[in-house]
């Protein structure tokens, strides 16, 4: 299988090379599922807490008064094996302004935390930029747990110092100083990020003496020990959610969401299963809104926006389903954004855009089969269908992929392939009737089954269609985006 991966890697760099056709889009194929993380509801990966490492780009800066986390990989190997992308504790402070960076050295602000340790290395950093800490490697390995601890150790050490301002603050209240303790409680509010816990304490004790505070939140689980039982419970969820049981997996993440309400990821799965598998989108979208209205970690953010977004524009309001999987993006890289981002700009006739978030969600994970047969269902209207076509048959037993194989032999002219593909993809892949009828009514408007569109096998097959996803006026003869 890595052989097969590594050859369809190497077609698909050469391929991406060359501009893509106007008629190419792939449709409802997008992905999604399990989280937001993996390509087309599949993968062997059982890891549910994946830590947000993100690059930082030159404009963007860093929560103010947090902390910055900074990862040196030492290659890009290590990197992708590494233990530290999985961890539940560094999940979750990545939701309280400690912010996850991986970097090379190459800049000097870099170079300087590094200061010659050899990599790899981690590096916690105050909000000025002054390293605290350091966690090197042993024998080359960097393990998470050696990670997980010098966060923690800062935590508690600056929990330390806000529980004596919440002691401080409680003896002037005592002693009849309210202003003193007013001032110190407040400023104790001010924490509320890196300490959602103590600030919501702080909140309690400020109401009493007469002072209004805007909402804070409950902290989330850190106790190793129940935080162990949660992740148990989310994977538990998981391998559910891979053997297409979903009702238990939504009862196993509902069970995790209960044992930490503080904790974003329960919902992140629940939203994707209600989205993707189930088709309840009103669960979904409420599931998304909770995830965006408390302190949540940028990957969760990402999904919420994007499942937001994806939904917004089936229900015809193009324009706010772009803006909102363009801050999904912005928020955190995402394959599935990106792959959505490029069915939506080929389908308004923008190749360069198509073209552009096709290869970000290859970049992301370039041995992931399910973004090479996304990407060659682009390319399959583009002269290069022997190229997609071989991609489509090494493939084709992939059945979360059905929807974008149907779309490269659809583009192909091979019409009962692409028909039998789509009644798999309808009929076996969804499971849920209000899954399907989506589904069917995007493959209506999607450009590359344009050469079926008024095929009466196709009309019947399609013939659950919802009836959303209005074509423009202006687009009428033009197949417009679902």
């Amino acid at each position: 299988m890595n052989k097969l991966i590594s050859r369809l890697t190497a077609i698909l760099m050469v391929l991406l090379l060359l501009p893509l056709p106007g008629s190419a889009t792939c449709g409802g194929g997008g992905g999604g599922g399990m989280g937001g993380m993996r390509g087309g509801g599949g993968g062997g990966n059982e890891e549910v807490y994946q830590v947000p490492w993100k690059m930082l780009k030159p404009q963007e800066s860093l929560p103010a008064g947090g902390l910055s986390l900074y990862w040196f990989p030492s290659s890009a190997e290590e990197f992708k094996n590494s233990s530290l992308r999985n961890s539940r504790s560094l999940s979750l402070y990545s939701a309280q302004c400690v912010s996850m960076i991986v970097s090379d050295t190459q800049a000097p602000e870099m170079q300087k935390l590094v200061a010659g340790e050899k990599l790899p290395v981690a590096v916690l950093a105050g909000s000025d930029g002054a390293p605290i800490g350091k966690a090197q490697n042993k024998n080359g390995f960097l393990k998470v747990d050696q990670v997980e601890k010098l966060v923690e150790v800062e935590m508690k050490q600056r929990e330390e110092s806000i529980k004596q301002e919440m002691k401080d603050a409680k003896d002037k209240a005592k002693g009849g100083d309210k202003e003193g303790a007013i001032t110190l409680f407040k400023t104790v509010m001010e924490q509320k990020c890196l300490f959602p816990g103590k600030a919501k304490d702080a909140s309690k004790e400020l109401k009493k003496l007469g002072v209004e505070t805007g909402q804070v939140f409950d902290a989330p689980v850190m106790d190793r020990a129940q935080s162990a039982k949660i992740e148990a419970v989310m994977k538990r969820g998981l391998h559910a959610e891979m053997d297409e049981k979903y009702e238990a997996a939504e009862k196993f993440y509902s069970q995790a969401r209960s044992m930490d309400p503080a904790d974003p990821a329960p919902l992140r799965y629940l939203g994707e299963l209600y989205r993707h598998h189930l088709g309840d989108w009103d669960k979904a979208r409420t599931t998304f809104e909770a995830i965006l209205a408390m302190p949540a970690d940028p990957l969760s953010r990402a999904v919420a926006m994007h499942g937001l977004g994806k939904m917004t524009i089936h229900e015809g309001d193009f324009q706010k389903g772009l803006h909102l999987m363009e801050a999904s993006v912005k928020e955190y890289p995402l394959a599935l954004a990106y792959r959505n981002l490029a069915v939506y700009w080929n389908s308004e006739g923008d190749r360069t855009k198509a073209d552009e978030y096709t290869r970000e969600a290859t970049k992301l994970d370039p041995d992931d089969p399910y973004n090479l047969i996304f990407a060659a269902a682009f390319l399959a209207g583009n002269g290069h269908g022997e190229e997609a076509l071989k991609i489509a048959k090494e493939n084709e037993a992939m059945l979360p992929a059905s929807y974008n194989l149907a779309a490269i032999y659809a583009q192909l002219g091979q019409k009962q392939k692409a028909l039998d593909l789509l009644k798999r993809h309808f009929f076996q892949y969804e499971r849920y009737e209000a899954v399907r009828t989506k589904e069917m009514m995007e493959a209506r408007v999607d450009e590359v089954f344009v050469s079926l569109r008024e095929d009466p096998q196709f009309l019947a097959l399609t013939n659950g269609a919802d009836g959303k996803l209005p074509i423009p006026k202006s687009r009428m003869n033009e197949p417009s985006m679902r």
